[in-house]
């Protein structure tokens, strides 16, 4: 009897050590992150790792290219040491994300993607621009904090350097973006080289200095970027903006799309690896599911189109619903937020209704800044920071508020994309998850968060107090 008792203890401690967590695995996590917070020192401000705010990385550079690739590396063979069935379920899941990352980010230099170094959406450029507004992720609240921009602007010049020779690269090479998106960039580029210090956002930190900055400080480091952001920024900006209308855009491509560059195949087939997530399945068999999907959906929307009692077909409707000034009720960008704001307070009732558990970090709606408003497709969500009080953003663009439809732009499926209980609750509460190492805790996988944003779309169904009746505006 005792022999029987003894084993079962010991089986119990055998089954209670195995869901321990690998103590030297965690130290590799953490080691990971801190290197790579040193090598991506953007990343690392808007993670709320703030030793590195001074710096700024030159992507795209030979050097910036082989120490990323040195690090993947290495990172990946230690990985290897670890025996995936002796660890627990959450270690395990830890480990193969992260030899995921590795994995894809070394196939993605052997692309080349340097030669397309920013677009429309995405790019330093624009990161530093949500930076430097004082309203991101740069922080301004001490003397020291203002001190590491300034060095960090002045790093600028150097990236967009590297930036055009990698374009020049990418026009040999014909890696070229499409003419069609390098008209959108210019007037990003041309507003954030604005000389008029009252409408450049780089001017903006100067206007909201602490109350413990004393006269002499705020003179001190206003004259100091004033130099910076005349000396760097500025030109930096319109050097690009020069560039991208008088040299790039002659040389971009007139097809949108992949399979008009040389290598195409590749960089398609790595993207849809890397937003899905599903290496067994083909560009072919993600393309047919796509098309099963518009089969799908095209026959709720003829559901829809037969309750409003619209007799047309369904492209009638389309233009019924794009062109009805009915649904086109807003004069001023003001009115476009308050319907963002009004879907936020009815969405709010419902949500202990479904969610057990609701992150800390609140949410707050805003227009989008002017520099980049135009080039917006719709509104999108940043994260926030709950440990440094900022609040995660619902961005919506309103160039014309005359024209936003408020069922065409489908208004409510975006907040609950977008917003809440969209892209906020699942990021904001990874963000906030200490029980996953740190590498973890930001978003990554685009099949992922985008897969549970459109899913919960399907739940303001279930809320009939949030929907507009078409009926409503086709009186």
């Amino acid at each position: 009897m005792r022999n029987i008792i003894a084993c079962l203890l010991m089986l119990a401690a055998t089954a209670a050590a195995a869901q321990q967590n690998n103590p030297q695995l965690h130290r590799l996590f953490d080691s990971y992150y801190k290197e790579r917070m040193q090598l991506f020192p953007t990343e690392a401000t808007a993670a709320g790792v703030h030793q590195y705010d001074d710096r700024l990385a030159i992507e795209g550079s030979a050097p910036y290219i082989a120490a990323t690739e040195k690090f993947y590396r290495k990172y990946l063979g230690e990985l290897k040491k670890f025996d995936n069935a002796a660890l627990n379920t959450g270690d395990r899941i830890s480990l193969e994300t992260l030899a995921y990352t590795l994995q894809a980010a070394l196939e993605a230099q052997a692309l080349h993607l340097e030669y397309l170094p920013m677009n429309q959406f995405i790019s330093t450029p624009l990161e530093l621009a949500s930076f430097g507004s004082g309203d991101g992720d740069q922080p301004f609240l001490t003397v020291k904090d203002y001190e590491r921009w300034a060095r960090r602007m002045t790093a600028f010049a150097e990236w967009t350097d590297t930036c055009i020779s990698n374009f020049n690269k990418g026009i040999k090479a014909g890696v070229v973006l499409p003419k069609a998106l390098v008209k959108l960039m210019v007037p990003q580029m041309e507003a954030l080289a604005e000389q008029d210090t009252a409408k450049n956002i780089f001017y903006k930190p100067l206007s909201k200095f602490p109350a413990s900055f004393t006269a002499a400080e705020r003179e001190r480091i206003s004259r100091q970027y004033h130099a910076v952001i005349a000396s760097y920024m500025r030109p930096a900006y319109a050097r690009l903006a020069a560039y991208l209308k008088e040299q790039y855009l002659p040389a971009a491509q007139d097809k949108a799309g992949l399979f008009a560059l040389p290598g195409g195949d590749r960089i398609y087939r790595y993207y849809v690896n890397y937003f899905t997530t599903a290496p067994d399945l083909t560009p072919e068999q993600i393309y047919q599911t796509g098309l099963t999907e518009v089969a799908r959906i095209h026959a709720a929307m003829e559901q829809i189109k037969t309750q409003t009692g619209f007799t047309g077909d369904l492209p009638a409707f389309f233009t019924w619903l794009k062109t009805n000034p009915a649904l086109m009720p807003f004069k001023k960008p003001e009115e476009v937020l308050e319907a963002y704001s009004a879907i936020y307070r009815k969405v709010l009732p419902y949500i202990p209704q479904l969610f057990g558990h609701q992150p800390l970090t609140p949410m707050e709606v805003r227009r989008v800044e002017a520099y980049r408003e135009a080039a917006s497709a719709g509104p999108f969500y940043i994260k926030g920071n709950i440990a440094e009080k900022r609040a995660a953003i619902l961005y919506v663009p309103v160039p014309d508020a005359t024209k936003v439809n408020v069922t065409f732009y489908g208004m409510e499926a975006t907040f609950l994309h977008e917003g809440i209980p969209g892209h906020h609750f699942q990021i904001a509460l990874q963000q906030e998850n200490k029980a996953i190492p740190a590498f973890r805790r930001q978003p990554s996988f685009s099949a992922y968060f985008e897969g549970w944003a459109l899913y919960v779309e399907s739940l303001g169904n279930n809320w009939a107090a949030i929907r507009i009746p078409i009926r409503k505006w086709a009186r």
